[in-house]
């Protein structure tokens, strides 16, 4: 079925980065999830009348909220697909970051609700009545949430969304909370044990749990969240692979929006080399890089003196200076600056952020090992983090 409606309703679905593909995606997830919330509300809302139960009735406006969510979530990727303006020159994406924040704390409110008429649903039980009708209505909507739940997984990973992943995680916890409020009506029927308070509560805690990671997934990226470590491997392999280039450190990927991002870094270059075939590098590099991941590239040539035999050896022990202090340790951006009476070692020093030392611990355990191996030398250091797990090829 999931395969089917994308074939009918999104257009160019095999190219799922583009943001007019995204959109369409996202409209579809929407328009289907506010069809089917409302079938579910309307019929457990029913059950919930015919039963007098309280679990079955905040079941029935939970579905009502899901299909406010699928309603935010349609116009969330409708206003993310929008072209760049002067206002927004990368463009409307994190609107689907804000889309999903906003399913969360709609999730998260109307747990708490919930929460509140089960409680008192303790305090004052009141008897339950069973009904084929209630419970065909229960078993109809556990497994139309379930195919709601694969049906967004589904769209999620095809377009890596963060609001359509809250949407399926929802789904998921609404099934098992649908789950639980038959079988308790069935037990309660069996043992005439009044449970729908419990149920009701239980129910509440289970859409509190998806709200809060529903908020979870969609604040990690509008805060600023490491980038995808294979994108970035990929990115350091395709400038690595071009003649010419050394090295890769420094490299920053910038998210506008799922599938829309830029990226900056410093490529390494033999300080020999022609300026203008450096510069003719660095641009095909761009271009391909642009090609490949559809993103924008910035990037600064750092020129290395690997053809110096007297810096490369001086880069080396200080390279293990820097390994003897932590192995994780890397440095990049080495310069030998030659004076009257003292020659000055600049570079970056790559430390990992919770660092068993402090960053001045660690420059200045560095600067005296430089000074005990030569003493007419003095390290100038600059401590950079990584901005992704495994981000230091540096020397």
């Amino acid at each position: 079925m999931t395969n089917l409606l994308i074939r009918l309703f999104v257009k160019h679905a095999e190219d799922p980065v583009t943001p007019a593909v995204r959109e369409r995606f996202g409209v579809l997830s929407g328009a289907v999830g506010i069809v089917v919330n409302l079938l579910l509300f309307a019929g457990k809302y029913l059950a919930g009348i015919l039963s007098g139960s309280i679990a079955i009735l905040a079941d029935s406006f939970n579905n009502l909220s899901d299909a406010g969510s699928s309603a935010v979530t349609l116009v969330g990727f409708y206003v993310s697909g929008k072209k760049p303006d002067p206002a927004h020159p990368f463009g409307h994406g994190r609107v689907e970051y804000l889309a999903g924040l906003l399913i969360g704390i709609v999730i998260l409110l109307f747990a708490v609700e919930l929460g509140k008429g089960s409680v008192e649903k303790i305090i004052s039980p009141e008897r339950v009545e069973w009904s084929l009708t209630a419970g065909g209505i229960l078993l109809g909507s556990i497994l139309a949430k379930l195919w709601m739940f694969s049906f967004n997984r589904t769209l999620s990973k095809r377009i890596s969304s963060a609001a359509l992943k809250a949407l399926s995680g929802d789904s998921l916890s609404d099934a098992a909370a649908t789950a639980v409020v038959f079988a308790g009506m069935l037990v309660s029927e069996r043992f005439g044990l009044q449970l729908d308070g419990y149920l009701g509560l239980l129910v509440a805690l289970f859409i509190l749990y998806t709200g809060i990671s529903s908020i979870r997934d969609a604040l990690n990226p509008i805060l600023g969240s490491q980038p995808d470590a294979r994108l970035a491997r990929q990115i350091e392999e395709l400038v690595l692979s071009y003649e010419g280039v050394v090295g890769v450190h420094d490299l920053i990927i910038h998210d506008y929006g799922p599938g829309r991002f830029m990226v900056s870094l410093h490529a390494e270059v033999p300080e020999s080399m022609e300026t203008r075939a450096i510069h003719t590098i660095i641009s095909q590099i761009e271009l391909t890089l642009a090609e490949r991941f559809g993103c924008e590239a910035v990037i600064h040539m750092d020129p290395m003196a690997v053809d110096d035999h007297r810096i490369v050896l001086m880069r080396e022990k200080v390279l293990n200076i820097v390994k003897d202090v932590d192995p994780s340790l890397t440095i990049h951006d080495f310069r030998v600056v030659t004076g009257d009476t003292e020659t000055e070692l600049i570079f970056d020093l790559l430390v990992p952020y919770q660092f068993h030392l402090r960053d001045d611990q660690i420059v200045s355990s560095i600067q005296k090992a430089v000074r005990e191996l030569d003493g007419s030398c003095r390290a100038t250091v600059k401590v950079d983090k990584p901005y992704f797990p495994e981000q230091g090829t540096g020397q």
